[in-house]
């Protein structure tokens, strides 16, 4: 169960452990023991491109309010895709978001989290199709949506993401970017606040529903 744990792989060691005793800890996903992977020469990223454009937001209701992201299909096109299609599927409603840091980064998107042990939340569901990471030049600050993954394995991505309230640049190049926050940070940032026992919230943060609309409607 511990190699299949889907983490962001942040190596934050100083929040000690997750809530439930029987779940792994911090210190078991961090860089001590998975080797972080090699940050990609810098002209392997993928650079925006400014002519390419989506015209669809995703819109997450949640049980603090609304989030509005943009997509960047100039960048990551396949997690844009896998994003658009799992929404469609209506797959992201009555998940959760699980792991928060205050002030910092929510992540959310398992479907262990519909109605699955706590202690299970974070470990994804068999079977789940995966993304290849699309590295690319864009960075992490405020606002930017990424793909989560299971340790170092940069190609298992599947449905679960993050948003961050402040800048990673440690992050860059290493994680796939493939949106950002326009609307809706303060909602962010009251989830990324709620009470949790190390990471992982005392009680799931409901994603209502998600669904596309119209950039500028």
């Amino acid at each position: 169960m511990k190699s299949t744990k889907i983490s962001l792989f942040l190596a934050i060691v100083a929040l000690a452990a997750t809530s439930c005793s029987n779940s792994p800890s911090v210190t078991e996903k961090s860089p001590t023991s998975t080797p972080a992977p090699a940050k990609p020469a810098a002209a392997a990223l993928a650079t925006p491109d400014p002519s390419v454009v989506d015209n669809e937001l995703a819109v997450i209701e949640t049980d603090y309010g609304k989030i509005k992201i943009r997509f960047y299909p100039d960048v990551a096109p396949r997690h844009v895709e896998n994003f658009k299609k799992l929404t469609q599927e209506n797959f992201y409603d009555g998940l959760g978001f699980h792991r928060v840091i205050p002030d910092n980064i929510i992540q959310g998107g398992d479907p262990q989290t519909r109605s699955g042990d706590p202690s299970l939340w974070g470990m994804g569901m068999p079977g789940q199709p995966t993304v290849p990471a699309e590295f690319n030049t864009r960075p992490f600050v405020k606002g930017t949506v990424g793909m989560a993954r299971r340790g170092g394995d940069v190609n298992s991505g599947t449905s679960q993401f993050f948003i961050c309230l402040t800048a990673h640049p440690e992050w860059d190049g290493q994680y796939t970017v493939f949106g950002e926050v326009v609307q809706g940070l303060e909602t962010v940032r009251m989830i990324s606040n709620v009470p949790s026992d190390g990471q992982k919230v005392q009680k799931k943060v409901t994603i209502k529903r998600v669904y596309l609309e119209k950039a500028g409607s």
